[in-house]
Order: structure tokens, then C-alpha cells, then sequence
């Protein structure tokens, strides 16, 4: 971990060759000094209150949905971005007061982006003694050669991480796989899945993999963007950015954030009522019947009659004009159905 400190320029220390007296040193740089002490001592109180804050936050997300329990082999997936450096900072400071045993291992696919710099993640790690494994795939060759382009290549690029990642940590039984989701990310991809894949589909904090091998975490649900890039910058974390991604123009999940932020911005907490919506849902008031029993609502409690319903459907041969106004029958077949989009759309 770098970090940098400033030192104020000390007004009560003469030298001794000098028979100066504090009293002589100009009062411009007095105040200069002085001002400089007060700024570092509210960074300092301004980083301790930002960091109390996200580890309780952490700290109640995996209460609230049990991420790590006694014994967890973690594997915390570190991209080098500063939602992955914050979240396995925070775990292992969570790991040290913790009332539960559990590892921690940092893990870097290296997916071979021209300009990747190799050598900074494993600097950083040694540096603050976190065990670690750098596991090297050419995603990024594969990704060039497969997207035709123009597309964009989050659908592809994160079915290829998904896969070298859950492969090595059944290889060295991890029980847990930590991702670096925050609240902004969940609640971004709310709205992607909703415009782009016609459904109510989110980011879980903890789910198991298709395959049934892998529990995945997202210690970070409870977090805000903007509280991690502030914490990233006071703790100086060596970021590398992601140029595969970052330089696509018109990203879906670009313009969702900034659709996001222009709300935000309108109307404050508009974002933390949309997520906290997420934990309050009301199925009876929806249409999935999967998750309510309409049917089973009739009068007085009994369920309703299929006779009864004959009503609600044309006879053979009537025309749509035998509906009521507005009630015409759609043909087109609109039903939205899920597709496979290069758009970002998170599928776990």
C-alpha cells in the first residue's frame, strides 16, 4: 500500500546556529503552517470516518446474508480497479477483528490487454503481505478475434473471466469467490436487464454458480460508488484502468449510470430509494405468477372456476370488434423475451 504524508513546518524549533526566535518567523507562513495542519488533520478525520463507514457496511452485508462463515478459503478477485482494492482492504480489515477464522487469497486474471502492467499488482500485495495468485489467460486475443467490431465485448470478456476464475477455485477449494460488485452496480444493472432483457433481474449479493460448484459474494452491496472512489484516492491504491472496456463509446451500462447520476443529481437519494426498493418487494402487487397465485384469488376465497373464465376469451369466429374498445387482442406477438446482448447485461 503507498501512502504519502506532509509534514508542517515546524514554527517552535530554531536552528542553532540562528538566534532567531519563534517570534520572527513571518506571519504569512504562520498562518500558512497552520492552515496546512488544520487541512491534514480533517483528511485524516474525513479518510477515518469514510473508512468506519464502509466497514460497517461490509460488515453488515455479510451479517445480513452470510458471505463468510467459520473456515471460508475467500478468493477476493482483484482487477486492479478501486472497487476490488477497496473491497480487499476492507475484508482484511474486517478479517482481523472478525469472531470467525477465514482465509483470504487476492486473485488477478491477467488477460494480456496490450500495455498491461504486469509488475504493479504483485508489488502491491507482497508489499502488504497478502497471499496471492496471478493466473495468465489470453481472453483478450479472443475476445478481439470473436466481437465483430464495433460491438461491445462485456458479454464475452466476462464469460471468459467468469470461467478462468470459478475453474482455478475449484482447482484450489475455495469455498467463496468475493466480486467487487458496490450499490451502483446492482442498481445499474436493475435498469439494463429491465430495457434490455425485459425482466426484474439484478446483481445478488451472494448466489450459486449455474454449475452448482461456487458460492459468489459481493461484500461491497451496501457500498456507494462514490465512497469507494474517495477511499481509493486517500489510500492511494496503484489503479490500473481497464482499457479494454473503458474505451468502447456508448456503452449500455454507460449510459444507464449517466441516466443515474442526471437523476441524482435532479432529485438526491432517488438512487438509495430505487435500491433499497430492491429489498422491499411486494409480489402480489406484480405480474409474475410464478411468485404470486393470482388464480387462487376468487371471491369470498375460492378459487375461481374455469367455466367462469370463458367470459374473458372470444368465441371461435368472433371478430375482435366483439371486445370491448381497447381490448383488441395483440397479434404481433410482442412478448419480450431475453436475447443475448452484448450490452453489459449481468447475468449473475
Amino acid at each position: 500500500m503507498v501512502t504519502s504524508s506532509n509534514k508542517s513546518i515546524p514554527l517552535n524549533v530554531v536552528p542553532s546556529h540562528s538566534s532567531a526566535t519563534a517570534s520572527t518567523v513571518p506571519s504569512e507562513l504562520q498562518t500558512e503552517a497552520g492552515q496546512t495542519g488544520r487541512n491534514e488533520q480533517k483528511q485524516r478525520y474525513n479518510l477515518a470516518k469514510l473508512a468506519k463507514r464502509l466497514r460497517r457496511q461490509v460488515g453488515q452485508a455479510i451479517e445480513d446474508f452470510r458471505m463468510i462463515e467459520e473456515g471460508d478459503r475467500v478468493m477476493v478477485c482483484l482487477s486492479g480497479g478501486k472497487d476490488s482494492y477497496a473491497m480487499l482492504d476492507l475484508l482484511l480489515s474486517l478479517q482481523r477483528k472478525a469472531p470467525v477464522n477465514f482465509e483470504l487469497v487476492a486473485v488477478n486474471l491477467d488477460q494480456k490487454q496490450p500495455g498491461f502492467p504486469e509488475h504493479i499488482l504483485p508489488e502491491y500485495l507482497e508489499s502488504i503481505g497478502v497471499p496471492f495468485h496471478i493466473l495468465e489467460q489470453d481472453t483478450y486475443s479472443v475476445v478481439q478475434r470473436v466481437v465483430p467490431e464495433g460491438k461491445t465485448t462485456c458479454a464475452l470478456c466476462s464469460r471468459l473471466r467468469r470461467g478462468s476464475l470459478y475453474t482455478f477455485a475449484a482447482e484450489q477449494g475455495f469455498t467463496k469467490i468475493a466480486l467487487g460488485h458496490h450499490r451502483d452496480d446492482m442498481v445499474e444493472t436493475l435498469f439494463l436487464n429491465m430495457f434490455y432483457g425485459s425482466r426484474l433481474k439484478s446483481m445478488p449479493p451472494k448466489l450459486r454458480s449455474d454449475d452448482g460448484r461456487h458460492v459468489v459474494i459481493r461484500p461491497l452491496a451496501y457500498c456507494r460508488e462514490r465512497d469507494l472512489e474517495n477511499y481509493a484516492e486517500a489510500k492511494a491504491f496503484p489503479i490500473i484502468p481497464c482499457n479494454l472496456c473503458g474505451s468502447q463509446p456508448n456503452l449500455q451500462r454507460q449510459v444507464i449510470k449517466q441516466m443515474l447520476q442526471e437523476w441524482e443529481r435532479k432529485h438526491p437519494g432517488r438512487v438509495e430509494n430505487i435500491f433499497r426498493a430492491m429489498a422491499n418487494i411486494t409480489p402480489s402487487h406484480l405480474l409474475d405468477r410464478e411468485l404470486f397465485d393470482f388464480a387462487a384469488l376468487g371471491q369470498d376465497g375460492n378459487t375461481p372456476v374455469a367455466a367462469q373464465d370463458s367470459w374473458l376469451m372470444p368465441k371461435n369466429g368472433a371478430s375482435d370488434s366483439a371486445l370491448p374498445v381497447g381490448d383488441k387482442p395483440d397479434n404481433t406477438n410482442n412478448t419480450a423475451k431475453p436475447s443475448s446482448l452484448n450490452s453489459g447485461v449481468a447475468e449473475n
